[in-house]
């Protein structure tokens, strides 16, 4: 059939297409399980292993006669496609977040955050813009705890723009530290508890 055969041109075209750029894009899905996995450790979460499984696939009616020419093609460059694309796929990077200088940011943070969570749950601090930390209500501290506070802070941030350098640069692309700071920035806030502040787009304070 002319339309099926139009289809499976276009399709074949297109799956080119994205053979030669799969191998660009920021792996944001990854980077987002990374953040997610470093997040639920400072916070003392229990990460959780998910195991991924795939769907059964649907079964397929079968083809008319005049149409198996066309669908035979398509099966052909499928399995061609496959070939392809797994390889690139397979060479997108890994985000490794087990380097010893990660490992020892992590642990920084972690011992760190018992010492914070009063703070968050006084609201004298929340999570601010950019992924790090921000003082936001001083009155809710006692005078004899503010210098301390302010270390905290001080401590807590250094860590956290170290951690999103080096989770870049231990994945071979210093340039994505943006992009990292932009997730670590979402799962912060996704991850904590109800009752912590944190700013949204616009700067302004919302409790969770």
């Amino acid at each position: 059939m002319k339309v099926l055969r139009s289809i499976v041109v276009t399709l074949m075209s297109a799956g080119l297409y994205a053979c030669v750029t799969v191998n660009v894009y920021f792996p944001a899905a990854a980077v987002e399980q990374a953040a997610d996995r470093i997040v639920k450790e400072v916070y003392g979460a229990k990460v959780r292993e998910l195991e991924g499984q795939q769907p059964p696939a649907k079964p397929v009616d079968s083809p008319e006669k005049e149409d198996s020419g066309a669908l035979d093609s398509a099966r052909a460059f499928g399995a061609l496609l496959n070939a392809l694309i797994a390889p690139a796929y397979a060479q997108q990077p890994d985000i490794d977040i087990d380097t010893p200088a990660i490992k020892q940011l992590r642990a920084a943070m972690q011992a760190r955050h018992q010492q914070l969570v009063p703070y968050y749950n006084a609201g004298a601090i929340g999570l601010g813009a950019n992924a790090l930390l921000t003082l936001r209500d001083a009155q809710a501290v006692s005078l004899k705890d503010r210098a301390r506070l302010q270390k905290l802070l001080a401590d807590e941030n250094g860590d956290r723009n170290a951690l999103y350098a080096e989770v870049a640069s231990a994945n071979g692309h210093p340039e994505w530290e943006p992009e990292i700071r932009t997730i670590f920035d979402r799962r912060w806030v996704g991850n904590a508890p109800s009752g912590w502040w944190f700013q949204d787009a616009g700067r302004n304070w919302v409790q969770k």
